[in-house]
């Protein structure tokens, strides 16, 4: 970490028209670069340009100003930022050096307004702040797939687990098949050799022993067809059976689909759309917010320096009274003249406004984000209406197909009854036939060929029999020879499922004990009396969500103060110094640029308004905080700057 690639680069900063800056270029050191001067100094402006030519839309156009520009030479590379007003607006364009600028709005651009230094100072909810630059949403989204997908799997693996339990049986059913079929085999062979016997005893004439075997020939056929007609119809009422089954089942889960399914698809629409439409103006209350607070806090820290010119009464620069309007303009006094109307103002009235106003950003926040909880809760109701009518009509066609098939069977069945009656018939006449043939000795011959006859059709249906089954088992071979790969996919989808699951968890995690590790040493460093530990806890809490109740993390900042004494107690952020405040803010602003690996994405950490911090710790901060970027810019009073390692950068001219 710290400095890498840019460690011998000496960033170059060009700001136009940027905040209280005509016109500007400054060259920053590649570690620590001190922006020392005093107030309404253009600074805070240098900072905005440097933030807008690395991406930030988080800077302001010169009041009197229809265009400016940003512009970064790093190393070989220009990055240029363009800000047009427009309609009122302030439009940008250009080619900075982040796409996104989020993670370094967040935890790399510290200025006073800082969202990770506010969220510390006002309470807020820091693990929702923490955890703003993860999809969530993606990630869930993700997780919803793999387990579909692993329940799918496992499903497989349940009828392969089926299938295994059934293959025994199957290879059970063949032997005893094979050792049936051998046997009558062996009666057939046994009983053509006494038909063999019987016919060499006989002495009948050739036309008549013709006559009698073409009758015995024909009536086996018939009575094979007969069998097997016979096991035919048994097949259909099995089939039939299970299709009226399924069918059954199939109506049962059709009607509980119905009331799901009946739900108004259209009217869910309306609703998101209702809450959509509240969701941005929402949002447009909260930039708007965000505008005058910003706004107004710049004016408070000074660095707008339009303003001050303009509420100079005699209209000339540079003049003895104009440093007096700005110093009431920007001095930590009890009173500033106000940049609306330029009377006389009690500080802490702004502050206070300014204290609501950031509450009811606070609240705003809050109905968005519940706003935002209705809005999945509906989405997700829908979806589950639109697969319940899916799935309903999935179950209708497959109903219909049952009832086309159930008909089929039916007609088939009596078909084949049908014909079973009338091999009956035949079998009868056949029977009849041969009995006219028999003379005396024939009787015996013609037994054996009836019993000859019953053994073909019984071998028949047994060869058929072995086939199914042999059939069967190499099917269900197959099918468990895919079993390895099914559980390695399986394995593959749960170990994603597992990783996507603690990501979220990973990242609250290093977000705490980062920030617990580096607000530890820093208390070590500064020295703060009777301040013993500044500490965050995760913990878990019950709240409301929409419609919905979840268990919800949340970050539980501990103070742990001690006495003369020497007992301990807590201690809640009211009762921190303003000067402890800042500090635990910033801190808090670098545990989420190491977790997000903030480093990677830009080279620069930006300080600004320390005064509240004494000269030596400032110090002390800044010469930590340089262990963990290539380029840190810091505007600071010339008192403060010179208590900093004299090998650091001065910049006191912008």
């Amino acid at each position: 970490m710290g400095a890498t690639q840019d460690e011998q680069l000496h960033p170059i900063i060009s700001a136009r028209n940027i905040g209280g800056i005509d016109e500007t270029e400054v060259t920053l050191a590649s570690g620590v670069t001190a922006l020392a001067g005093r107030n309404a100094t253009n600074r805070t402006s240098l900072l905005q340009a440097l933030m807008a030519a690395l991406g930030s839309d988080r800077a302001s156009l010169k009041a009197d100003a229809d265009e400016g520009t940003a512009t970064l030479e790093l190393g070989d590379e220009t990055y240029t930022r363009t800000l047009t007003r427009e309609d009122g607006a302030v439009a940008t364009s250009g080619d900075p050096y982040l796409d996104d600028p989020e993670l370094a709005d967040l935890f790399a651009f510290l200025l006073e307004s800082n969202e990770a230094r506010q969220a510390v100072v006002r309470g807020d909810d820091l693990r929702d702040l923490i955890m703003r630059p993860i999809d969530t949403d993606r990630i869930q989204a993700e997780i919803e797939q793999l387990e579909s997908e692993k329940r799918s799997l496992d499903e497989r693996l349940d009828e392969l687990d089926a299938l295994s339990r059934r293959l025994p049986e199957l290879e059970e059913r063949r032997t005893r098949l094979e050792s049936e079929l051998g046997e009558k085999r062996a009666e057939l062979a046994d009983k053509e050799a006494e038909i063999e016997d019987a016919d060499a005893d006989l002495d009948e004439t050739r036309a008549e022993k013709e006559a009698l075997e073409e009758k015995l020939d024909e009536l086996r056929d018939v009575r094979s067809q007969l069998e097997d007609a016979r096991f035919d119809i048994d097949t259909e009422k099995e089939s039939l059976e299970a299709l009226r089954s399924e069918a059954a089942e199939l109506q049962d889960a059709l009607d509980d689909t119905d009331d799901v399914a009946e739900r108004d698809v259209d009217g869910l629409d309306d609703e998101i759309r209702q809450l959509r439409d509240r969701k941005r103006q929402v949002d447009s209350t909260m930039s708007e917010l965000q505008s005058v607070i910003q706004f107004n806090e710049e004016m408070l820290e000074g660095s707008s320096q339009d303003v001050a010119d303009a509420l100079q009464g005699d209209g000339e620069s540079g003049s003895a009274s104009d440093d007096a309007i700005t110093d009431q303009l920007v001095d930590d006094a009890e009173t500033v003249v106000c940049w609306t109307c330029g009377s006389e103002v009690d500080r802490e009235k702004i502050e206070a406004t300014l204290d609501r106003l950031r509450t009811l950003r606070r609240e705003k926040r809050s109905e968005r984000n519940e706003i935002g909880a209705e809005i999945d809760d509906v989405q997700a109701e829908k979806r589950t209406v639109e697969e319940a009518r899916q799935e309903r009509e999935e179950v209708t066609r497959r109903l219909d197909q049952l009832d086309a098939e159930i008909e089929d069977r039916e007609t088939r069945l009596a078909e084949l009854r049908t014909t079973r009656d009338e091999l009956a018939d035949e079998i009868d006449v056949l029977e009849a036939d041969v009995e006219a043939l028999e003379q005396g000795d024939y009787s015996d011959i013609l037994d054996l060929h009836r019993e000859a006859n019953q053994l073909e059709v019984e071998i028949g249906r047994i060869e058929d029999d072995l086939e199914d089954v042999e059939a069967e088992i190499a099917d269900v071979e197959d099918e468990l020879a895919t079993r390895e790969d099914v559980e390695a996919e399986r394995e593959r989808v749960q170990e994603e499922l597992t990783e996507l699951r603690t990501r979220v968890d990973q990242i609250e995690a290093q977000a705490v004990e980062q920030f617990n590790e580096h607000m530890a040493t820093v208390l070590d460093l500064l020295d703060y009396e009777n301040l013993d530990r500044i500490w965050i806890e995760r913990t878990e809490r019950e709240v409301r969500e929409g419609r919905r109740t979840v268990s919800k993390t949340v970050f539980t900042l501990h103070i742990v103060r001690s006495t003369e004494s020497g007992a301990t107690y807590e201690d809640t952020i009211d009762h921190l110094s303003e000067s402890e405040r800042e500090v635990t803010g910033l801190v808090f602003a670098l545990a989420g640029y190491l977790v997000h690996d903030v480093y990677e994405e830009v080279p620069f950490i930006l300080l600004d308004s320390l005064e509240a911090i004494d000269a030596d710790r400032i110090a002390a901060l800044v010469d930590y905080f340089d262990e963990y970027a290539d380029h840190l810019v810091a505007a600071l009073l010339v008192e403060d700057a010179a208590a900093l390692d004299d090998e650091y950068e001065r910049v006191t001219e912008i």
